[in-house]
């Protein structure tokens, strides 16, 4: 486990780690909570659970300025992100009751089998940036189960779920990779939301540090955007892959050699 830093050193590396995460944040449409929380662990030495906790506290200042980012070049379903951020509030309280009570092995295992089907579609299916979201009465119930998921995801890991959600609206729902991103994002706000104060409410979180660690991450967001609208879906879903791949290895390694060493 590592050493707590002294306060300066650790003030600088919160917002070293929000920069990160809110690079990948506003790439990716996902909160940044892949990377946020392993470096929360690795660098502050903060426990798992506090980690996952606040990281969602970043994540909601994160994802408002991403979904306003990719919203201003018309690329968010607001009725879409709206049905999935009513599914990922109650799926959100489940989570943070889950991290509360599971042992974090099963946490992470969970997690990774999601990841690694994720990480497969996303180089099975390369999106048109002319797609959208169709919404059907099947489609808008099943866009609230995919909300319930993510918000479990939220609350149990401290990622905004974005990980889980692009791919499954890219493969599932027929939406461009920038639609996806930004639909993502708007929907990861409420679950946020909701999930942190689950976690603040069961003391397991320092708000300080979730909103240095957002505040930097927010300023870092519209930057990943950016870049997103200048690569190709192909390289984005590329560099998707990586991301996720790098995700899953880090939490098995942990599950793995960790087990049973932490709070």
């Amino acid at each position: 486990m590592p050493v707590a830093p002294a306060p300066a050193r650790r003030w600088a590396l919160l917002v070293m780690v929000g920069l990160l995460g809110g690079l990948l944040s506003g790439l990716f449409g996902v909160g940044g909570g892949a990377v946020m929380v392993p470096l929360l662990i690795w660098l502050l030495g903060v426990g798992q659970r506090r980690a996952a906790a606040t990281s969602l506290v970043a994540i909601v200042p994160t994802a408002i300025v991403g979904a306003l980012t990719y919203g201003i070049g018309g690329h968010v379903a607001i009725v879409a992100g709206a049905v999935l951020g009513v599914g990922a509030i109650g799926g959100s309280l489940l989570g943070s009751r889950l991290l509360r009570r599971l042992p974090i092995g099963v946490l992470r295992w969970m997690f990774i089998g999601l990841l690694g089907v994720g990480a497969v579609q996303t180089l099975i299916d390369i999106p048109s940036r002319d797609s959208d979201i169709s919404l059907t009465p099947v489609s808008v119930l099943m866009l609230l189960l995919v909300g319930v998921l993510m918000g479990v995801a939220s609350g149990l890991l401290g990622v905004g779920g974005g990980v889980i959600v692009v791919p499954i609206l890219i493969a599932g729902f027929g939406a461009s990779d920038l639609l996806a991103k930004g639909t993502s994002l708007v929907a990861m706000i409420p679950a946020a939301m909701t999930g942190s104060g689950a976690n603040m409410h069961g003391h397991l979180v320092k708000v300080g540090d979730g909103l240095v660690v957002g505040a930097a991450a927010s300023a870092a967001s519209w930057l990943g955007v950016a870049f997103a609208y200048r690569i190709s879906p192909f390289i984005s879903g590329l560099l998707f892959f990586g991301l996720m791949i790098v995700t899953m290895l880090q939490l098995a390694y942990r599950a793995v050699k960790l087990r049973g060493t932490e709070d």
